[in-house]
């Protein structure tokens, strides 16, 4: 059953990659854009619409994407810069706002229940837009309906089709708004779903809708059940209040100064699978890994790196280990290590766009699920566990 009291608007700020990266260079305006890196083994982050129309998509091989466009210009991802603009969006929204949830480094609902007895959600929605593009130079895309799913969907819809950046789908028109797509612009219907259903012929949600909710549940277990309510256009998920926590830290302080390296490795790798779970745990993804190592004479260094935001213990470990072994230069003995996560968003694991795998993302689901369960110590990497 719909709820009809609600007003749930989703901002999203277009092609954001690559909007901060034409803010920068304004010459890269109308040209195909690459986000991403150069090397062989490089992908594409991000690209523009101009780049979009032949054929290149996120996640492609950077050396695929230049065969299909010759001339695309290519840029090193900087997500510092991404990172700034995200805060500065971020805080124009809370300050706007009494009620929002930020879904990704780009994406945000906004719950604005109640204000259509007052200015207007449609109106109220139009003038935040406006305000974000003025204050940030960025463009963006909002949909308004009546829950969390539909504003998704219709977002999308508008940044594909274009209609002046804005859509708003009535209360009631749910059904007849998804009827004519296609099952894969429902959130969580991924290649193998996807490819289940349309072997049975089903394509559109209108079809999608027709299947007993039983036959849904059989083919697909009890994610059956979410994808028949999907297609019905019921979401009653809550927003979720926007509570910025700056990081999350461990730090050791080791009962005798060491200068063991395969020890102070292993503390390192031990204290980096705690926060990356912790991460995990609570849906976050960081953006900037800090290693802290304190001497004997207790003279204290940190190094800092900012990166893709992620939360995947191999990605976080690589970097953690850089960090220490450029910071660890007087060769005296060690009294405390330190590892800080900051720069989170709101984020599930997310596709790493260099060597991830499907494999990879069952495999941190199956460790996780098993912490959860027998605790963290339960599952450690071997390095991780060294012993003076």
């Amino acid at each position: 059953m719909l709820i009809s009291n609600r007003h749930i608007t989703h901002l999203d700020m277009d092609n954001f990659f690559v909007s901060v990266e034409q803010l920068h260079n304004p010459k890269l305006k109308g040209k195909p854009v690459l986000i991403g890196g150069s090397s062989d083994r490089g992908v594409v982050t991000s690209c523009s619409p101009e780049a979009k129309r032949f054929g290149i998509h996120a996640a492609m091989p950077m050396r695929s994407a230049l065969n299909l466009c010759r001339n695309a210009i290519v840029v090193k991802s900087d997500y510092e810069a991404y990172s700034k603009y995200s805060t500065l969006v971020t805080d124009i929204v809370r300050d706007t706002v009494p009620l929002f949830e930020k879904a990704s480094i780009d994406e945000f609902y906004i719950d604005l229940t109640g204000m259509d007895k007052f200015f207007g959600c449609r109106q109220f929605s139009d003038d935040l837009k406006s305000k974000i593009n003025k204050e940030s130079g960025l463009p963006l895309t909002y949909g308004l309906a009546s829950n969390k799913l539909i504003s998704k969907i219709a977002a999308n819809e508008v940044k594909q089709y274009g209609q002046n950046g804005q859509i708003e789908i009535p209360f009631g028109e749910e059904k007849n708004f998804l009827a004519p797509l296609s099952i894969m612009k429902i959130p969580g219907v991924g290649i193998k779903t996807g490819y289940q259903l349309m072997k049975m012929g089903i394509e559109t949600v209108k079809l999608l809708r027709k299947i007993p909710v039983e036959m849904l549940q059989n083919l697909l277990g009890k994610n059956g059940t979410e994808l028949w309510r999907r297609a019905q256009g019921i979401d009653d998920s809550p927003i979720v209040p926007y509570r910025e926590a700056k990081s999350i830290s461990t730090e050791q302080t080791f009962q005798q100064d060491s200068i063991d390296m395969n020890f102070l490795h292993s503390e390192l790798v031990r204290m980096t699978e705690k926060i990356a779970f912790q991460l995990r745990s609570e849906n976050r993804l960081t953006g900037c890994v800090t290693v802290k190592l304190r001497y004997t004479d207790f003279e204290t260094h940190t190094q800092q790196a900012s990166i893709e935001y992620t939360n995947a213990d191999h990605i976080l470990l690589k970097v953690s280990r850089e960090l220490f072994d450029k910071l660890y230069n007087r060769r005296i003995l060690v009294r405390l290590i330190g590892i800080k996560f900051s720069d989170l968003v709101s984020g599930t694991y997310q596709i790493s766009l260099f060597d991830d795998r499907q494999e990879m993302i069952k495999l941190y689901q199956a460790i996780d699920s098993v912490k959860k369960q027998f605790g963290e110590r339960f599952v450690q990497k071997a390095s991780g566990m060294y012993q003076r």
